[in-house]
């Protein structure tokens, strides 16, 4: 026997079970930013390698799928959103009044090692503010954050938001004069420190010109008096949001792109990388653009893999989604056939009540009455239509209180409604 093709390393495939538990995320993440006031947008997940280039240099070619199509073009699957974002906002943000909140939600590609939390193929919230320079801004960012968390079931017990500010190591970098073409080395130091051994930290740091000590004296200090963070500090406790907040020097987000607040999420247990991250990027449009465009953004990304772990190793929010998955059902109404004779009347039932957007199954050939109703509480539904040989008198069932009742066909569309309307345990028709 021919051996199945098994798919590719780093890929996922999604049963129905693993899309109810992928949609019950995007459904928070579109609930979360809809109440915030951001709108939708999407790109094309096929871009110019030049684009992905331009934001991070000719090095990002080894975490790419990209190849050369059919008519010679050096292209990539997109493995972020936000040079997407930043190519349209320069194209057309005219034609949008300042701040644009746009959220994204979609598929993603990177050519890199799997591990715990990573994979090649991902699906990320992405979500960004753009044309407002402002602290409130990133709090805005960081405050949608944290309701978006809080949304998922998770509490101050369970995470926290590690916030710093670029422009604070910029302050360092002068105290200390270390050359302008060593300051990214150095914020790639700080970005690791957290990881790396502190000998080795040590020794990087001693290369461009600083030591352990002075950075860790720094960071403490600037811990204790968060000058250039106390707007957006004051804006999240003013929202009731500060016993979320770390403020955390040592977070500096790896990329260059970043020129102001940035912060990230992590899990109280430190069992995981980073849930989510972002920050302010006020130049990144202006690159893209060619300095055709300017326009102040911030944004922050979260990923599929990480969140879903985080789920399902945390109590609450576990427990909430399985109370969702196990009240989720595949359709409203299920149609009885107490008599195969009457399947043509039942079929054009089960039309009538899916014209009315009313989600509903029936048994394709002929199945004894009780393996029918087996059929429809392993679907859930909520109601049972049952039809025989008294049509066009039909019963409808409450499948939650047991309770029934005769209806003429004519009626059954708006019996399940009224049902379906119903707590579980109301009375069956008004």
């Amino acid at each position: 026997m021919a051996k199945i093709i098994d798919k590719l390393k780093g890929f996922r495939d999604f049963y129905p079970e693993d899309c109810a538990i992928r949609n019950y995320v995007f459904d928070h993440w579109r609930s979360v930013a809809g109440r915030y006031g951001f709108v939708e947008y999407e790109a094309p997940i096929l871009e110019s390698t030049e684009l992905y280039k331009k934001k991070s240099g000719d090095e990002i070619t080894n975490q790419l799928f990209c190849f050369e199509d059919k008519g010679g073009r050096d292209v990539s699957m997109r493995p972020e959103l936000t040079p997407s974002l930043a190519r349209m906002a320069a194209t057309r943000q005219r034609d949008y009044k300042k701040p644009m909140k746009w959220f994204g939600i979609g598929r993603f590609f990177r050519y890199e090692r799997n591990q715990r939390g990573r994979l090649r193929e991902f699906y990320q919230f992405n979500c960004d503010l753009l044309g407002d320079e402002s602290p409130a801004a990133d709090a805005e960012l960081v405050a949608l954050a944290i309701d978006l968390m809080r949304d998922l079931g998770f509490t101050s017990e369970d995470f926290m938001v590690r916030l710093s500010d670029r422009r604070i190591w910029d302050d360092f970098v002068a105290q200390q004069e270390i050359g302008a073409g060593d300051a990214p080395t150095f914020l790639t130091i700080i970005d690791k420190m957290e990881r790396e051994k502190p000998e080795r930290t040590a020794e990087a740091l001693a290369q461009i010109g600083t030591t352990r000590e002075a950075v860790d004296t720094f960071i403490a200090a600037t811990a204790e008096d968060p000058a250039r963070l106390q707007p957006v500090i004051d804006d999240l406790a003013a929202r009731g949001l500060g016993e979320f907040i770390t403020i955390d020097p040592g977070i500096v987000r790896g990329l260059a792109y970043y020129t102001g607040t940035v912060f990230e999420i992590f899990d109280k247990r430190k069992s995981m990388r980073a849930i989510a991250g972002g920050g302010r990027y006020d130049g990144l449009v202006k690159l893209i653009s060619e300095g055709k465009v300017e326009l102040p953004s911030t944004g922050f990304a979260m990923g599929d893999v990480v969140i879903t772990d985080f789920i399902n190793e945390t109590k609450g929010a576990k427990q909430q989604l399985v109370e969702h998955l196990s009240n989720n059902s595949s359709c409203d109404a299920y149609v009885v056939l107490a008599s195969e004779d009457r399947r043509p009347d039942a079929l054009g039932l089960v039309q009538k009540l899916r014209t009315a957007g009313i989600r509903t199954d029936f048994p394709f050939g002929a199945v004894k009455v009780d393996k029918q109703f087996k059929a429809a509480e392993a679907t859930k539904a909520r109601a049972a239509i049952v039809v025989g040989e008294q049509f066009p008198q039909v019963t409808v069932k409450d499948l939650a209180s047991r309770e029934s009742a005769d209806c003429n066909d004519s009626q059954a569309v708006e019996a399940v409604r009224q049902l379906l309307n119903k707590p579980p345990q109301g009375p069956l028709i008004a």
